[in-house]
């Protein structure tokens, strides 16, 4: 993209006050595994015989993996991948994730790479394609063709490799996880498309049709989902056999929703996210953190007048989706946007409002004035603002000093400094 002629707004905004801000550490429940135990807990899983009679020697073995910045994603993978070849069979990893990377076999294979996934180090070929094969129909009234990835269509079982975690869009039973994997995930743009049709006020009824028909018609053997604490760290994985998943999963997610993180105070005038990107979240930024969501039909967060948006990741590839939630944002997210690849993931979604771009400042200070100097009835002298890193790792933000004396009686808030001037550069950036 061409550099934006950003306009210069310091006369309107020199003489907005940006308070004093000290840190804080958040505290939550945090059962964990650590990643060297990971494989031989797959293994012990997978060994029993509920699992390990469904692989038998010379068989070909899909292993989905998705888009999403899992915990360990490369480390999981590649013990299923080992576990596949210790019983004589042959792997492959398959790139389940809808339309992302810009709905292409490349992009796709990209992205895997950029989380570690690739077939050096995983130790088996990786087969991206978009190509899609019809193995049945959903059972409703006006039914729906039904399609999944020629590749593991063709293989002799599919493994799911995935993360159960609530949905930043939908409530359902079945939100991000094991249906999901394989109602968008394995069915490529086309599987994105059929389910994101009818919006999101029809996702908790759709996934599961579409996941209901895969099972029926394809050769998924199990699943291997985490589930990941508020760290961003596996805290449970286990295996679920194919007929089980349909009673199983609701379970998990339940247990998904208890250890989700959160901002311990409950509203502030202005949130600045530091950065957003695809792998915090499928919506850059984490709307049951931020409370940007982008429909009705899930709620939760914490309630900000303003939302100022700094940077994107180098994770994200240029994806900012999610941007478009932000009141403000830098000419430096302006520059790193990819919107070849930020545009099929909204269209596909039938969600366009994440791809707007919002008003662009200079820099990281002239964004948090806009922010600040844009609120309705708030106290400028002393305004409430929270700061955080992005919306997946939370332990350690920053709240402005009018948060001081409430933090002192927050359960789980720990000051940790003294409020001091945000640190900006000669560039009047925060980075």
């Amino acid at each position: 993209m061409s550099e934006p002629k950003v306009p210069d707004m310091s006369m309107y905004l020199k003489d907005t006050f940006i308070p004093k801000f000290f840190k804080v550490r958040q505290k939550f429940a945090r059962p964990s595994i650590k990643s060297e135990d990971l494989p031989q807990i797959i293994f012990d899983l997978l060994n029993q015989p509920k699992f390990s009679e469904r692989v038998k020697a010379g068989m070909r073995i899909a292993i989905t993996a998705g888009s999403r910045g899992i915990a360990n994603n490369n480390i999981t993978t590649k013990a299923i991948a080992d576990w596949v070849k210790s019983k004589g069979a042959k792997p492959f990893i398959v790139p389940a994730m809808g339309s992302h990377g810009g709905a292409t076999a490349e992009g796709q294979a990209q992205v895997l790479a950029s989380y570690g996934i690739t077939e050096q180090a995983m130790g088996c070929p990786i087969i991206s394609s978009m190509q899609t094969v019809k193995i049945g129909q959903t059972d409703e009234e006006h039914p729906r063709d039904v399609f999944i990835d020629k590749n593991a269509y063709e293989a002799d079982g599919i493994i799911l490799g995935c993360r159960i975690k609530p949905h930043t869009a939908f409530r359902g039973e079945y939100e991000s996880g094991l249906m999901k994997m394989m109602a968008i995930g394995l069915g490529k743009q086309y599987g994105a498309e059929a389910c994101h049709e009818q919006g999101f006020k029809n996702m908790a009824r759709n996934v599961p049709l579409f996941g209901k028909c895969i099972i029926k018609n394809s050769k998924i053997l199990f699943g291997v989902p985490t589930i990941e604490n508020a760290y961003d760290e596996t805290c449970k994985i286990v295996a679920v056999a194919a007929e089980d998943i349909e009673r199983e999963e609701p379970k998990l997610l339940r247990e998904a929703f208890s250890y989700m993180p959160k901002i311990l105070v409950d509203s502030c005038d202005v949130l600045i996210v530091d950065a957003i990107g695809k792998n915090f979240s499928g919506d850059g930024m984490d709307p049951n953190i931020t409370g940007t969501f982008c429909t009705p039909y899930a709620t939760g967060g914490i309630d900000a007048q303003r939302v100022a948006v700094l940077s994107v990741s180098p994770e994200s590839h240029g994806n900012g989706i999610g941007l478009g939630y932000a009141s403000a944002t830098t000419a430096r997210v302006y520059n790193q946007l990819d919107l070849a690849s930020m545009y099929p993931n909204a269209i596909t979604c039938t969600v366009l409002g994440g791809v707007r771009i919002p008003i662009v400042l200079r820099n990281d200070k002239e964004c948090i004035q806009c922010c600040i100097k844009s609120c309705n009835e708030i106290n400028k002298s002393n305004p409430r603002i929270v700061r955080i890193p992005n919306s997946l790792h939370l332990e350690h933000i920053m709240l402005s000093e009018a948060y001081l004396d409430e933090a002192k009686k927050i359960s789980g808030l720990e000051i940790i400094s003294q409020p001091e001037e945000l640190n900006f550069n000669e560039l009047d950036n925060l980075f």
